[in-house]
């Protein structure tokens, strides 16, 4: 599960996963310490959660749900504009996954990267580019709202393929606290003669961008667009490695 909170990714992986993130790194002859991708690694048996901690690519072992209480409360209150990520190593992953949606209400919404040869279609909307997504109706699928939310926000009409990744992210609504969870679907486009941002939902402009110009539009995004866009990439390059 990632949940992106302040738009910073916050992932909770099981023990095995998390054991599994310092075994496998390699070690400093130097020191004999391991070399990994996390700046700061603490162990929630040993270590006091704190905001100090609240930088770089910070590694939190044995996780339990009143450390995930403490990492959401230090959210309200400390500076986290230095934090890049924090990966949680739960002992219980279901029951820390259970506290980080505790607080919130959910709400479920379908969206989708729609492919056109070797374009994406994205949208600007509210000063960032984004991808076209909404909130499921009442006995809708995530499948039917994926593809819903698509042509109603840009017109594009679009055939469902894969789902890439669910993600989740927070935010506000009339000062209630809403987790968002939105399952996202590989599309291609059916007919685009008829595309047209959705003006009463802020969309300014759509266009359709290669690859290099979607990574150049990400540069001005959500950190939970860029992790779609490349949870997809990984998607195709499975698909490719398939077919050779």
């Amino acid at each position: 599960m990632i949940v992106f909170i302040h738009d910073r990714p916050i992932r909770l992986v099981g023990p095995k996963a998390a054991s599994q993130l310092i075994s496998s790194a390699p070690i400093d002859p130097s020191s004999q310490k391991a070399f990994t991708d996390y700046d700061l690694i603490l162990d929630a048996r040993l270590d006091a959660l704190k905001a100090d901690a609240l930088h770089g690519h910070l590694l939190i072992l044995n996780a339990t749900p009143a450390t995930v209480e403490k990492l959401l409360a230090l959210f309200q209150k400390a500076d986290t504009s230095r934090l890049l990520s924090v990966t949680l190593g739960c002992l219980i992953k279901e029951s820390c996954e259970a506290a980080i949606k505790k607080p919130f209400k959910i709400i479920k919404a379908g969206g989708g990267v729609v492919i056109k040869g070797n374009k994406r279609l994205l949208m600007f909307r509210r000063g960032v580019w984004d991808l076209p997504k909404g909130k499921l109706d009442d006995g809708e699928s995530s499948r039917e709202g994926a593809a819903r939310e698509v042509e109603e926000e840009t017109g594009v009409q679009v055939a469902v393929g894969e789902r890439i990744c669910t993600t989740w992210h927070t935010y506000a609504l009339n000062g209630n606290p809403i987790l968002k969870r939105t399952k996202w679907y590989r599309m291609d486009v059916l007919d685009d003669t008829n595309m047209t941002p959705q003006e009463d939902e802020d969309i300014e402009k759509l266009a359709w961008l290669n690859p290099r110009e979607t990574q150049l539009a990400l540069t001005n995004s959500f950190s939970s667009i860029r992790y779609v866009i490349d949870e997809l990439g990984k998607l195709t390059t499975g698909v490719e490695g398939r077919k050779r």
